[in-house]
């Protein structure tokens, strides 16, 4: 902190040291946040898992990012990101880790660039400060650690970032080009989402170039059309392909990528109307719990080990679902009530608010002076771009009506490049200003405090309350001295501001760190000491928090475990009951097993309260296994159904057809044969209907069929006719125990098999 004051001598130390080594061990830092252990994640998110392997086996999947080897429907994203895994996986083959290394990778890289985007304007602490806040964050090492497309995303926005920081510093117009063409890049990563930096790229642009308003204008516009046309330019081909030459496009309702862009991936995110099921939803409530329904199906498997009871069991499944972490969380995934105030509440204040209160401290010092007209200097013009983007996508997490936990990195850069501008500034200004000024460090070192201290609050039963009351305690005795000390240039002075610095990052370090210590979950991935359940939020009345996560469902053909666990799913007090499960009907928003199902499939969410809507456990990974099969999805296998399809299969082109990806993804990863996930993702595309299946069927590419009594969604009629012209097949034959059929999230899995001729 001593070196604060003197940004020249920093100057001069970092350009006579090619390599900063305060940089050093914050990289390393990343590096341990982002790689430690990541080769014990055997399948990850299993449902991309399944894609990467589909892609390596031909560039028709390739191309297309196929889920599944025969090419049948696609994944619900763009491909770039899959493209790098693939060539990862094809480079150090196919593994969980190869598939993650891309993310984890891009973590630490955007360590670096916030280091450099920071440093060159601000100073040397502050890009320093900028990076360890960035790798300290909670949720970007969660996000990195998997194969879910986040990290990618922000890094591919930090180095558009670079360069269109370079097309100003330059003068140079192709800078420009370059950074728009970026976020296309971007676009075909995660599509709408990318352009929530758009609002900082064109202010910063016009308020920083001296040029002329007819050529700001021209510049900007040529460089969005070059942007739209990066952007849309695989969906134009996609979409340009005819249908019976590509797979279905999936999460789509009309089998067109511009759809799922500005449709399920765009708009819909904000008003919360994300159902695939082919209707119409005006309810946000019911469109997010029933889109929310089939993502948790997806999660049932990390790695929690909890179990059922028998009189659990075979209680009613008319309960309902209670969203996890308890207390009054609207919707599911625990992401709060929307509102002005969203981001400090329990689910998510902890994945990325941790220094929000000395972040608007920072803005304060960092504007204090600045005139509406300007002139303005190099810091005003830099904090208005950060500022830029960190607005906007604050607001959009406050009132967006489905999101998941993992979205927050994209507040990351903003916040963390404001922490460490902001320390350097609100230094200066306590040691040199005699104003009101003098007073923010102080004030931004206690409110944070304050805050952090009520984010972990509501984890004292699994931190204890040593590490609340310290941070509490430190954080007011430090702002209090430094207080008092206002001023004085000495030696203790500066040693009690680093102080201050580390409380701040200690909390936020052991976050982190949670993924490692407790477990991650591949498919939701969060921070905290229930980690491992990839919800967020207080952790659950299990004994032990690593087990506090969804219980795993179990893969085809396997029996249903023996479990006990309090934890299950019930509404949010006060919000509304009209949503259901996609083949369930509506009753009142309970949650119903599909129509001539048993009702003893169960299910269960992390922090709620005991009732009898209970998904079976079987299919959890195991915490003694030196692999941890979480996947996000039944990343399990039954070998003996593996055997029967394998030694039965007489020239068809699919093992097997079921519902969704759920149990097809495992198959794939295991096999590599093509598994007809026949509703993609959910179970509710509009994929099929009954004259395809029958064609398929006749032309001899598909017979076997396992029906679990999820993701029916829009395909019921298929799973009607499939079951009036079927044979069953002996569950003797194929189960893996002596249990009569397969105990699906909500009924009875079985089966069948087709011949027409």
């Amino acid at each position: 902190m001593k070196h604060m004051n003197s940004e020249v001598k920093e100057e001069r130390t970092s350009n006579k040291n090619r390599i900063d080594l305060f940089l050093v061990p914050i990289v390393l830092i990343a590096a341990f946040l982002n790689l430690f252990k990541i080769w014990t994640d055997e399948y990850a998110n299993a449902y991309y898992t399944a894609a990467v392997k589909s892609m390596l086996q031909s560039f028709h999947n390739f191309f297309y990012a196929s889920f599944d080897p025969g090419g049948y429907v696609t994944i619900d994203k763009p491909p770039v990101v899959f493209w790098i895994q693939t060539i990862s996986a094809k480079i150090f083959g196919f593994h969980g880790w190869s598939v993650i290394l891309p993310q984890a990778l891009a973590g630490i890289g955007s360590v670096l660039l916030l280091y450099v985007l920071v440093k060159r304007t601000f100073g040397v602490w502050a890009g320093r400060f900028a990076a360890l806040a960035m790798a300290l964050t909670p949720i970007v090492p969660a996000v990195s650690r998997t194969n879910n497309i986040d990290s990618m995303l922000v890094f591919t926005l930090l180095v558009a970032t670079w360069m269109l920081f370079r097309a100003v510093r330059t003068a140079k117009f192709g800078w420009v080009l370059a950074a728009f063409a970026m976020i296309g890049v971007a676009f075909n990563m995660k599509m709408l989402q990318a352009y929530m930096v758009l609002p900082a790229f064109y202010v910063f642009y016009v308020v920083a170039t001296k040029i002329t308003w007819k050529k700001k204008i021209a510049f900007l516009t040529t460089a969005t059309v070059l942007m739209l046309a990066v952007s849309v330019s695989w969906a134009v081909v996609v979409d340009s392909t005819s249908a019976d030459k590509r797979p279905y496009m999936g999460s789509s309702q009309t089998n067109s990528v511009l759809e799922l862009a500005f449709g399920y991936n765009g708009i819909n995110r904000l008003t919360g109307n994300t159902s695939v099921t082919g209707s119409s939803h005006k309810q946000p409530a019911q469109t997010e719990q029933q889109t929310a329904s089939s993502e948790t199906k997806q999660n049932s498997n990390s790695s929690a080990d909890s179990s059922q009871s028998s009189n659990q069991r075979k209680s009613s499944s008319s309960q309902k679902m209670q969203a996890p972490g308890g207390g009054n969380q609207n919707g599911m995934f625990n992401t709060g009530n929307p509102g002005p105030f969203r981001l400090f509440q329990k689910g998510l204040s902890d994945q990325i608010s941790w220094l929000l209160p000395f972040v608007i401290f920072s803005i304060v010092g960092l504007f204090a002076g600045v005139k509406f007209k300007g002139p303005y200097t190099t810091k005003q013009k830099e904090s208005l771009f950060w500022l830029a983007w960190l607005l906007p996508v604050a607001v959009f997490f406050s009132i967006a009506g489905f999101f998941h936990q993992y979205y927050l990195i994209m507040l990351a850069p903003p916040i963390a490049a404001f922490a460490g501008a902001g320390a350097v500034a609100l230094w200066s200004m306590y040691k040199q200003h005699n104003g009101w000024e003098s007073w923010l460090l102080p004030g931004g070192i206690l409110t944070t405090a304050a805050l952090q201290v009520y984010i972990m609050s509501p984890y004292v039963s699994s931190i204890g309350a040593a590490p609340i009351a310290g941070v509490g305690a430190l954080g007011v005795i430090l702002a209090l001295v430094l207080a008092v000390r206002k001023q004085r240039k000495n030696s203790l002075t500066n040693y009690l501001g680093a102080a201050a610095m580390v409380v701040l990052l200690a909390m936020p370090a052991y976050w982190a760190m949670t993924p490692i210590i407790y477990g991650g979950n591949s498919m939701l991935p969060s921070a905290g000491p229930d980690s491992s359940s990839g919800m967020g939020g207080p952790p659950s009345t299990a004994t032990n928090s690593k087990q506090s996560g969804f219980n795993g469902m179990q893969p085809p053909g396997s029996s249903s475990g023996n479990s006990s666990s309090n934890n299950q799913m019930q509404p949010p007090s006060g919000s509304s009951n009209s949503g259901q499960m996609p083949g369930g009907s509506s009753n009142n928003g309970q949650m119903q097993p599909p129509s001539g199902s048993s009702n003893s499939g169960q299910m269960q969410m992390p922090g709620g309260s005991s009732n009898n809507s209970q998904m079976p456990n079987s299919f959890s990974s195991k915490s003694s296994s030196s692999k941890r099969k979480s996947g996000g999805m039944n990343a399990e296998v039954n070998q003996k159904l593996l055997n029967y399809l394998t030694k039965n299969n007489t020239g068809e082109k699919y093992l097997f057809a079921t519902t969704d990806s759920t149990s097809a993804a495992p198959y794939i990863i295991k096999t590599g044969k093509p598994v007809m996930a026949m509703g993609g993702f959910s179970g509710s595309d509009p994929i099929l209907t009954v004259s395809k299946l029958k064609a398929m069927i006749k032309k001899g590419e598909v017979k076997y069929f396992y029906l679990s009594g999820m993701g029916k969604g829009g395909q019921s009629d298929v799973i009607t006719w499939i079951k009036e012209n079927s044979k069953e097949i002996p569950s003797s034959k194929w189960q893996s125990t002596s249990s009569s059929a397969q105990q699906g999230p909500f009924g009875n899995g079985t089966l069948y098999e087709i011949t027409l001729k």
